[in-house]
């Protein structure tokens, strides 16, 4: 419980570092997700769970 704790803390870190630090470029970006067909977002949501498994499977302990 201690490890999953800690990893929900970086990932907050991670998600939360763009928007502290560029908030009218996140503002633009966010607003530019909404022209994204759909099925472009589910391909990259996909993607991007993909590649965090394969990480978390190649250099768990």
């Amino acid at each position: 419980m201690r490890l999953f704790l800690c990893l929900l803390g970086l990932v907050l870190i991670v998600e939360g570092l763009p928007y502290f630090a560029f908030p009218d470029k996140m503002k633009k970006w966010m607003a530019m997700m909404q022209d994204l067909p759909n099925a472009q977002l589910r391909l990259v949501g996909f993607l991007a769970m993909g590649i965090g498994l394969l990480l978390t499977y190649f250099f768990r302990e």
